[in-house]
């Protein structure tokens, strides 16, 4: 039986490492942390329990198959419910600056016609330009490997890259449709998600809010640790072996073939080593032979492009917030292209947008009994963009931006004085705690030219049994995209071990 090291119990880790397991290998993980997720971490403190990072399930099946394909029942692993409303918009303080997004057709088309019937019929429009790129993006990009510069530059993939219109950026693409400029808002957004601007962002990104309205917005009961809770649950009972508070130092490389991983002092070997540490992370420190880094020297690492990060405020409530009926929550900025414009130029934001996610509105074991508990994210630069430095006076600074708008919301105007619990992450927090390199939580930007055959890819080039997979590799970030990541990455795996060749 092969053996297979698997650096990282992040979300690519886990599935990888249960697909692997599955297929008959001997897998181990090793894990820095005490506890399994990667970013897709829990915080506990005061009684509050918050989900760390991720926070929106969108593409159930995807989370599902991970477990389908061990011949479980995901319900007894991963409990779902669909939310409708999926979120709430806000975009001023009045009632009529509040908007209740529904993935419901019916619902939905009441909203779009309130706005104006000429929105309506571009928002249709829309969903079947964006729908038939989300066709070919599957089918011929998000999950399939390009090991070799064939795989894209052929005519036939070449005519179906075109059919993606990816020159465009995703607001003026929604611009063509709609021209309520608060609908082009709440339709391109979602881009954030996977750390790009909707301003210069790939047109293609818009299939994340499509993606919402045609399949949904979910919760997992517990929160999304949940899933790297059962992940981690069904490895172990398919055989796999974890180890956490493992720090891996080293990828054991020889003549360009990766044979193991060094663990302070202690070598494992492996005969196979999949990485999901953040992949320039892992090229600059992990990998240390020269030949086995190819392209990627340090150099290129630097110079590459990288998403946003996050500033997440966890505050536990004195108090249930019943004027506030979402769990998912989006208040805009005044000026939203000025905050996406400032968060890509490294400025300190004033007046940010943030998004208000609150578990406990779903899962009253989140939050002691009566109370609640808010999870406050901003938008900010990444290390290497941002012109300031993360010190308690900016903490502070963006706590008092955050609070004084939530303040002008209905229910939360004492919100300050309500505050019993509280802790932050910063991207210095996700640099130093999860490795994200520039503490960019999202990995690598995915502008044209870091994405599909420009992005790294899940085998190594100049190294054999070595294999990457999470954010920073094809097809990128955001969990159901990097759960397919993992997926691409053992495929490969197999393939090579069992003699294929592509």
């Amino acid at each position: 039986m092969k053996k297979i090291a698997v650096i990282g119990a992040g979300v690519a880790g886990l599935a990888s490492a249960i697909r692997l397991q599955h297929e008959g290998y001997e897998v181990e993980i090793y894990e820095k942390e005490a506890i399994p997720g990667g970013k897709m971490h829990q915080i506990k403190k005061d009684g509050y329990t918050f989900d760390l990072g991720p926070s929106i399930v969108m593409m159930p099946q995807i989370y599902r198959e991970v477990f389908e394909l061990a011949g479980r029942d995901p319900d007894d692993y991963i409990p779902m419910k669909r939310l409708d409303p999926m979120y709430t918009a806000f975009f001023g303080t009045e009632e009529k600056d509040k908007f209740n997004v529904s993935s419901d057709l019916v619902k939905l088309m009441e909203s779009l016609e309130g706005i104006s019937d000429e929105d309506a019929k571009g928002f249709l429009s829309y969903l079947q330009d964006i729908y038939g790129r989300f066709i070919v993006a599957k089918d011929h990009f998000l999950q399939r490997p390009f090991r070799n510069a064939l795989d894209f530059y052929n005519p036939f993939m070449i005519k179906q890259a075109l059919k993606l219109k990816t020159f465009d950026s995703a607001n003026h693409s929604i611009g063509k449709f709609v021209k309520d400029k608060r609908l082009q808002q709440m339709l391109s957004f979602q881009t954030l998600y996977i750390g790009v601007s909707p301003v210069n962002g790939p047109s293609l990104y818009t299939i994340i809010p499509m993606i919402e309205l045609l399949y949904g917005v979910w919760f997992i009961e517990g929160g999304m640790y949940t899933m790297a809770k059962s992940m981690e649950r069904l490895f172990l009972e398919l055989g796999g072996k974890v180890h956490y508070n493992s720090p891996v130092e080293k990828i054991l490389i020889e003549d360009k073939q990766a044979y193991g991983i060094l663990l302070r002092d202690k070598e494992i070997l492996a005969d196979y080593v999949v990485c999901n540490a953040d992949f320039p992370y892992a090229i600059k420190n992990l990998v240390q032979d020269t030949a086995a880094k190819g392209k990627y020297t340090d150099k290129k690492i630097d110079s590459m492009k990288y998403s946003c990060s996050c500033f997440i405020m966890y505050l536990g409530m004195d108090r249930k917030y019943e004027g506030v009926d979402q769990l998912h929550n989006f208040v805009f900025a005044e000026d939203l292209d000025k905050n996406l414009e400032d968060i890509f130029a490294g400025k300190l934001l004033d007046n940010p947008s943030y998004y208000l996610y609150m578990g406990s509105k779903m899962d009253q074991s989140m939050a002691p009994e009566g109370k609640d508990g808010l999870y406050l994210l901003v938008p900010v630069s990444d290390l290497s963009t941002a012109d300031y430095e993360w010190t308690e006076e900016t903490i502070q600074h963006y706590r008092s931006e955050v609070l004084n708008s939530l303040k002008q919301l209905k229910g939360f105007e004492n919100v300050e004085n309500e505050i019993v619990s509280e802790t932050y992450m910063t991207p210095i927090d996700f640099k130093e705690k999860f490795n994200a390199y520039n503490g960019a939580c999202f990995g690598l930007r995915p502008n044209l030219l870091q994405s599909n055959h420009f992005r790294p890819q899940a085998k190594a080039k100049n190294c054999e049994n070595l294999y990457f997979a999470g954010s920073s590799t094809h097809p990128g970030a955001g969990v159901p995209i990097v759960l397919m990541s993992a997926k691409i990455a053992t495929e490969e795996l197999i393939l090579d071990d069992r003699g294929v060749k592509p």
